[in-house]
């Protein structure tokens, strides 16, 4: 199973946290990953997507369909995002689109095997696969990406 975990991109700030929209940097920042997404889009992908505007319209950047749940809302848990992914027992690859601290700290659970406040960036992408060697379960870190890093100089 992969597992890939993208932050929304910059938004607005506002009032009501639902229904901030993505600036004019955010939405290139969801092309510019959406693109990188999609050259590289692994077989059987399902996209899970925080029902936040700003997330909603991140997710619509890569085209294609995808589900809203709302567990992987702003106040989404580390449970809520495994249990929506069913990481690791699902198969073919899941990518969600959701929230700091949930995003982080499950990035943290799956490599150092507890809950941290790691930092996802905005708009930025973080891919898990699980696999197994020699009898062995093992989770791969396979990319951590900042879009600053796909913009054009």
């Amino acid at each position: 199973m992969d597992l890939l975990l993208w932050r929304h991109a910059e938004a607005e700030d506002g009032p009501i946290d639902l229904q901030r929209r993505l600036t004019t940097r955010g939405e290139r920042q969801a092309q510019a990953m959406a693109a990188w997404i999609l050259a590289r889009q692994p077989k059987k992908l399902r996209v899970l997507v925080s029902p936040a505007v700003r997330c909603q319209q991140t997710a619509a950047a890569l085209g294609l369909p995808f589900a809203t749940v709302r567990g992987l809302g702003p106040e989404a848990s580390v449970s809520n995002l495994v249990a929506a992914t069913e990481w690791p027992r699902a198969s073919g690859a899941v990518l969600v689109v959701g929230h700091q601290p949930a995003l982080g700290r499950t990035a943290a659970l799956l490599l150092a095997g507890e809950e941290a406040d790691w930092t996802i960036k905005k708009g930025g992408l973080w891919w898990f696969s699980k696999r197994v060697r020699t009898g062995e379960t093992q989770t791969i870190l396979r990319c951590s990406l900042s879009p600053d890093l796909l913009a054009a100089k």
